[in-house]
């Protein structure tokens, strides 16, 4: 009677992990933590949100150490009202930024603080109808006044004012407008559209019809109307054209997301869009895609909507370079007000340190 091979399971291969080139995993020990770069680095080699954490301050310094690379910032979610907006500034005056596509709420919140005035703490014990009746706007947990948009709408009433009437513009033509009326204005404070005018960073609002700077624009139109004034004209394809043929002079493409929404999807679609331009007209269009990739947002794939969409996921649209051909990518599900801080503090630490080796 022939034997049959005793069966051998795959515990009995009994492989080391090394052989197979696995990264080894290492328990975070704070008493080696002294700055927020080590306190990363660290995270990195622990596992789930923490290691997202760790590995998407890796690829934020790649793209912004690699010199061919042009990043691409997009912002949703109330990021300028809880407090964000020295973030964008700070990515902004070091160079981090060269373009931003954002909601114009974001945009509008932003001005509010860079022009000296006050979000406040939303207390759970006030009464959301009577929050309408004393003039407060909530935004979960934060309260934005009526009164500083009521003010602020008097501020962007100055710009505009001063445009030429016979002319269509863009998104990123007034906001470039707002940040130089800003400059001149408010002395050393910091504001996002400051910044991106002082660093010739355009400023894109895809959405543009949906935001308060719009509303402004349609308040000044009735008013200009009234008066038979001209009316302040605006096309959002005006940003479409500009940012793309903007992206076709570069060489390497990187896109560092906060949320996700509209100023994502947009900021996206510039690389099939260029290819359908490339393969449908056959002048104007370039393949490029992006090869480098943060995305800081809680919202799951599962949903199937685009702020949860993985990079993996935007390879089959021509949106991103695949790894296999160098895309390098990180997706931290967190709440950006927690991740986004030590991300950037510790990439600016990485940055500061290289600069005091160089010298």
């Amino acid at each position: 009677m022939i034997k049959k091979p005793k069966y051998k399971g795959r515990r009995d291969l009994k492989r080391d992990g090394f052989s197979d080139n696995l990264a080894p995993l290492e328990s975070l020990d704070l008493n080696k933590v002294k700055t927020f770069d080590d306190l990363v680095r660290g995270m990195k080699n622990t596992a789930f949100g923490g290691r997202a954490v760790g590995e998407a301050a890796d690829v934020l310094e790649a793209m912004i150490r690699d010199k061919d690379c042009f990043v691409v910032g997009t912002f949703a979610g109330a990021m300028t009202v809880a407090k964000m907006g020295l973030l964008i500034c700070e990515m902004i005056d070091r160079g981090m930024l060269r373009a931003i596509v954002s909601t114009g709420a974001l945009m509008t919140h932003g001005m509010v603080e860079g022009v000296g005035m006050t979000h406040f703490k939303y207390d759970s014990r006030m009464n959301d109808e009577n929050l309408f009746k004393s003039g407060y706007n909530r935004i979960y947990d934060t309260l934005e006044l009526e009164r500083n948009l009521d003010d602020l709408e008097l501020i962007v009433f100055k710009v505009f004012s001063k445009l030429n009437f016979k002319k269509t513009y863009s998104s990123y033509e007034i906001l470039e407008k707002v940040g130089q009326y800003l400059k001149k204005t408010i002395g050393a404070e910091r504001a996002i559209l400051k910044s991106a005018y002082e660093k010739k960073v355009p400023v894109y609002i895809p959405a543009f019809s949906d935001s308060e700077f719009a509303l402004d624009i349609g308040v000044f139109n009735r008013r200009q109307k009234l008066k038979n004034k001209p009316l302040l004209k605006t096309s959002e394809f005006l940003d479409l054209e500009h940012f793309t043929n903007l992206i076709r002079k570069q060489k390497k493409i990187g896109i560092f997301t906060i949320g996700g929404g509209v100023p994502r999807n947009w900021a996206q679609q510039v690389a099939p869009y260029l290819d359908l331009i490339n393969k449908r007209v056959g002048r104007g269009g370039k393949f490029i895609r992006y090869q480098y990739g943060v995305r800081i947002c809680p919202e799951p794939a599962h949903w199937g909507g685009l702020s949860g969409c993985t990079y993996s996921e935007g390879v089959s649209w021509g949106k991103m370079l695949p790894l296999e051909e160098g895309g390098r990518f990180a997706e931290v599900l967190c709440d950006a007000t927690i991740a986004w801080p030590i991300i950037l503090k510790a990439v600016i630490e990485r940055m500061e340190k290289n600069k005091r080796n160089k010298l």
